[in-house]
């Protein structure tokens, strides 16, 4: 038995695992790598496998870091199943199509560009591009889910049962646990997946994990401590009203899994304490508009403040300053309005989607604020608005940042080091050996460092492509 670390290895995007047994290969995730374009396309384009030799991939929640290469996958021969969670299951009905539907939208954009700038004797950096897949191999990629149970098991293989326990990083979110058997040889294997924190707004505590033989722990914040929840709940309130008191939009780049719903419950709540101005709202993405409705097929995964909402007979995601935005003439009308309003709209990291088109539109008046919500992985739009870079590229062009950016930091869905630390502690007694994963290598290098420290453990921080005998 052995693994391979394919992705997310000293990185935070494009998750991928690949679990060799009883002469099979099974992937834990098969995410999309996010950076630079001609690399993320290289990664993304070509598995280091032949596709139909995968024999079944265990996903551990919906994001698209984890599941965006998946109809790849389908696309370059894979037709074996995908185990996830109901939740997780009913998200990729609207995600996976989604992505293909960004791709197919971004490369016309870009190549109407080009023909423009061409006849015009102009040149343009940006390459032409293809998209990854269409929408027709994410169809068929959806018939390939077998929904799972949380904290129920499915044996995927011989030698390979499959449990999900929640990971409260998201809707439908797990950490995956495998007993494995091979020629007489017994381990137990858990993946967290990405750890969620206690007390985030919708979603339940992260479960308890059982004792376990091997861990995969992802290392995203592993080098910091997060700021009180609480707190972000005021941040937002004071960004909302410093953007409003000077007529400014606020353009908020959101996950529309997980994140825009947050945000959305956030606003709910300091509506009905009336402690922000009466601005318009609006959800920009049609992914968000999906994506919101599952979030209501799956109450039994809300925690009590979220039950609350629909104990006093309201809408935890609506509320009258509050409009959601799905046709193409809605949300380029809204690029004609004057302030104040606030725009929440995908893609989380700004590589693609409609926060593009506002964000042209809004970073350059200092009247206007970029409302940054989420991690930015590195080389990413987002990481450069974060990290105030005087000029920005968009669509190729590059954009004075003058808006004012905000950072809130603290609805973080992955653990810092202490919750790392503590979600592990149930399964330190057994356990032979980490493997962190999932994050850039200053944070896995910090989070190595206090896990040997704290636990006594030996730990590995995997390079891509590296392979582990599992004993």
């Amino acid at each position: 038995m052995k693994v391979t670390f394919w992705g997310a290895a000293q990185t935070v995007t494009g998750s991928m695992h690949e679990l060799a047994v009883n002469g099979r290969r099974y992937l834990l995730d098969c995410g999309l790598y996010q950076g630079h374009r001609k690399e993320a396309r290289e990664r993304n384009a070509h598995f280091p496998f032949p596709a139909s030799s995968v024999d079944g991939v265990v996903v551990s929640h919906a994001h698209i870091d984890h599941t965006g290469n998946l109809p790849t996958l389908v696309k370059s021969g894979f037709n074996g199943p995908i185990y996830a969670t109901p939740a997780t299951v009913d998200l990729c009905h609207s995600m996976l199509p989604d992505s293909a539907y960004l791709q197919e939208k971004d490369a016309l954009f870009i190549a109407k560009r080009k023909n423009r700038r061409r006849k015009l004797g102009q040149e343009d950096e940006l390459e032409p591009v293809e998209p990854l897949y269409s929408i027709e191999d994410a169809e068929r990629t959806l018939g390939l889910f077998h929904p799972v149970l949380e904290d129920g098991t499915k044996e995927i293989g011989r030698g390979v049962s499959y449990r999900p326990l929640d990971a409260g990083h998201m809707l439908g979110s797990t950490a995956v646990v495998l007993d494995i058997a091979e020629n007489g040889r017994k381990c137990r294997l858990a993946f967290s997946g990405d750890v969620g924190r206690p007390n985030l707004p919708i979603i339940r505590d992260p479960e308890q994990m059982p004792p376990v033989d091997y861990l995969i722990m992802e290392s995203t914040y592993g080098d910091r401590l997060h700021k009180d929840i609480g707190a972000a709940k005021d941040k937002l309130a004071e960004a909302v009203i410093r953007a409003s008191a000077r007529g400014g939009k606020i353009v908020a780049p959101a996950f529309a899994v997980g994140r825009t719903q947050q945000l959305v419950l956030l606003l709910h709540d300091l509506v009905n304490e009336k402690r922000i101005p009466g601005i318009p709202i609006f959800v920009d993405s049609p992914l968000a508009v999906n994506v919101t409705e599952v979030f209501r097929r799956h109450t039994y995964l809300f925690d009590e403040e979220t039950r609350a909402f629909l104990t006093n007979g309201e809408d935890p995601f609506g509320f009258h300053m509050l409009r959601y935005v799905r046709e193409v003439s809605e949300s380029k009308a809204l690029n004609d309005l004057r302030g104040p309003f606030l725009i929440l709209s995908a893609s989380g990291m700004c590589e693609a989607g409609r926060v593009l088109h506002h964000l042209r539109n809004t970073i350059e008046d200092p009247r206007n604020l970029v409302l940054i919500t989420g991690f930015q992985a590195e080389n990413t739009l987002g990481r450069k608005i974060v990290e105030k870079w005087p000029e920005v590229p968009i669509f190729g062009e590059p954009m004075r940042l003058r808006a004012e950016v905000v950072k809130l930091n603290e609805l973080s869905g992955h653990a810092d080091q202490n919750e790392l630390l503590a979600w592990m502690q149930p399964m330190v007694k057994t356990l032979k050996r980490v493997f962190l994963v999932h994050g850039e290598p200053a944070q896995s290098a910090a989070l190595s460092k206090a896990i040997q420290s704290i636990h006594g453990l030996p730990v590995t921080v995997p390079a891509r492509g590296e392979s582990v005998v599992l004993e």
